[in-house]
């Protein structure tokens, strides 16, 4: 019995074999040629009015879309969707709502499906008009100085404000731009200018400059200690007084010599350079303390000498 079936099943193998072969292609023929209805998802590409113009297109587009097609296996079959896409034309029209026609799928060459249905059926746009404001550009810093210095005054960037344009809901908005900050780590006295990019954190903006330059100015640390009514020093005649007799002074110096000063230590003094017996003049009090700048209230007094 095994050798009638092994016989059976070998006997003219060619004939079976092509017999085989004709069988699989009239299968493919046929069930290639039967219509078929998938569906695929694909690109949605939206073609924008240029920068020029004075309305943009605000809110989310969906960045693809569904579409249903029917066509035979073998066309939907070899279809792929990085080939298909959905094209909107914005540049001329700005539309508040959009519904998807078969004439807005783009498809590959020599394929042919039709194009029954698409999921969504339509989108809403919406639309702003397009302004352009200045806005002040804010510098903020990073680090320290080396010890001992400290950043003299805010910093400025040159140019003070950026032209932004876009959206007026976004632009009006705004109350500063930002510009990279400044890393002010490890520097000592003298003034350093920078190029610090200006930050786009939204992209519907378009600021100009891009870039602004911003000068940091680190000074020496200084303290203030004012000593009050500290009697007046006349200096080149032998008599005299002045009035008032007593000022006021405040000194800005570097916290360990201010902490470490004495009201003796302090002596206001007015010069008198006249060769006259007697006489009096309105003269500047001066206050000298090395790494001291000195603030006199008054800065003049009257001094008089003489019989």
């Amino acid at each position: 019995m095994w050798e009638k079936l092994r016989v059976a099943l070998t006997e003219n193998m060619n004939l079976k074999v092509l017999s085989f072969g004709f069988a699989l292609v009239l299968y493919s023929h046929v069930h290639g040629g039967q219509d078929a209805r998938r569906s695929v998802v694909v690109d949605l590409e939206v073609g924008l009015p240029p920068e020029s113009s004075d309305r943009v297109l605000v809110g989310s587009i969906p960045q693809s879309i569904r579409i249903f097609v029917r066509g035979s296996n073998q066309t939907i079959d070899n279809l792929r969707a990085a080939s298909v896409s959905v094209q909107i034309d914005l540049a001329e029209k700005q539309p508040s709502h959009v519904a998807f026609e078969p004439k807005m799928v783009r498809l590959p060459d020599g394929v042919n499906v039709e194009i029954e249905q698409f999921d969504p059926p339509s989108i809403d746009l919406r639309w702003e008009q397009r302004i352009v404001r200045d806005v002040p550009i804010q510098v903020s810093v990073v680090g320290t100085p080396a010890d001992g210095f400290v950043v003299k005054g805010p910093l400025i960037a040159e140019p003070k404000a950026a032209k932004v344009r876009g959206p007026q809901s976004d632009v009006m908005v705004l109350q500063f731009i930002r510009a990279d900050a400044f890393d002010v780590r490890g520097l000592t006295e003298g003034t350093y200018p920078r190029n610090l990019a200006v930050e786009r954190a939204n992209p519907r903006l378009k600021i100009e400059p891009t870039t602004v330059v911003v000068n940091a100015e680190i000074a020496r640390e200084v303290a203030e200690r004012v000593f009050p009514k500290l009697p007046v020093v006349l200096v080149g005649i032998p008599k005299g007084k002045s009035t008032p007799g007593e000022v006021d002074v405040r000194l800005v110096c570097p916290p360990d010599i201010v902490r470490s000063l004495r009201p003796d230590q302090i002596v206001p003094q007015v010069e008198v350079t006249s060769k006259e017996l007697s006489g009096s003049v309105s003269l500047p009090v001066q206050v000298r303390i090395d790494k001291c700048d000195a603030y006199v209230i008054p800065r003049e007094v009257v001094a008089r000498w003489g019989p």
